[in-house]
């Protein structure tokens, strides 16, 4: 368990540099052009080069079936809980669209590697793939309120680079190719490329963040259904289906990361309370911090890897 520690340890050395960086050069640095670089360039490399890691097989098609299944089971609950626990209806809002949107990108394909390597790549880029597809219906949504147009959601969805890359190398590995030795070489360095990204731009977005008032309320309740009640009915979803016990450890630490940046920018284009989202944001990534060493039990007694 140590070793798993130290592993997921190290990975927010990178996340602290973003961190440090922007605070010491501040207007210099301009975290734009980072996210553009990422999403338009390296994430699609980096999904590419995940997603032909390993043959296609029952496995990978039923992974971001079995994760949808958790987070469907527990937006249902929470639908119940958040008419009761909140008045305000953009508290609802936000708690209804963040509490289970994952930050499967930016930490959890780092995570999978430290802690399962490289062969955990095309089951957590085919799950971050599924957590786009819910972050652009259904948080959206969420925070969009009236304004929210499906037919715009999915527009929305096929404009990321991302998924245009997963098509291709879905249909790429399906069909048997596979990449000459020089490229490969170029596409795994892009791909760790992306990671290191990632990793950075997530730490630029945190040193950002102001609180003036803390919404204790609603970071406590997201807190409560995205690090203890999603990753019980998300183990509950995995051991019914009887999956393989590698998958089954990828798909629960999909399950359980902290909640995305993305939300924030959501909540900032749709003007719903975006400084309070973004204190959520803050608390869900040190409550996973806090968490991290019993799901790295509850993952060796459930799925021994």
């Amino acid at each position: 368990m140590i070793d798993a520690l130290i592993s997921v340890a190290t990975i927010y050395i990178l996340i602290v540099i973003g961190f440090v960086f922007k605070r010491s050069f501040k207007d210099q640095v301009n975290e734009k052009s980072f996210v553009l670089l990422n999403l338009y360039f390296l994430q699609p490399i980096l999904i590419f080069w995940g997603l032909t890691r390993a043959p296609i097989n029952d496995e990978f098609i039923i992974s971001p079936l079995i994760y949808a299944v958790a987070v469907f089971i527990t937006l249902f609950f929470a639908f119940f809980y958040s008419r009761k626990v909140f008045k305000d209806y953009q508290d609802r809002s936000i708690f209804l669209a963040s509490s289970l949107v994952g930050n499967t990108g930016n930490l959890g394909i780092p995570l999978g590697i430290a802690l399962f390597g490289e062969a955990s790549v095309p089951y957590t880029s085919i799950l971050n793939i599924a957590n786009m597809f819910y972050i652009y219906i259904f948080s959206v949504y969420f925070f969009a309120g009236e304004k929210f147009k499906f037919t715009d959601a999915l527009k929305e969805i096929f404009k990321i680079p991302a998924i245009h890359a997963a098509i291709l190398a879905i249909l790429f590995n399906y069909y048997g190719f596979s990449l000459n030795a020089n490229f490969e070489k170029v596409f795994t360095m892009g791909a760790y490329a992306a990671i290191v990204m990632q990793l950075v731009v997530f730490g630029i977005f945190m040193s950002q963040v102001k609180v003036k008032s803390a919404n204790w309320n609603l970071s406590i309740n997201i807190t409560l259904f995205k690090h203890i009640i999603l990753p019980i009915i998300g183990l509950f979803v995995i051991v019914y289906f009887k999956i393989d016990p590698f998958v089954g450890a990828i798909i629960f630490l999909e399950l359980i990361v902290p909640l995305a940046v993305n939300n924030v920018n959501l909540s900032a284009l749709y003007n719903c309370k975006p400084i309070d989202t973004t204190f959520a944001v803050i608390i869900s990534t040190l409550s996973f911090i806090g968490f991290m060493a019993v799901y790295i039990i509850v993952i060796d007694k459930f799925f021994g890897v």
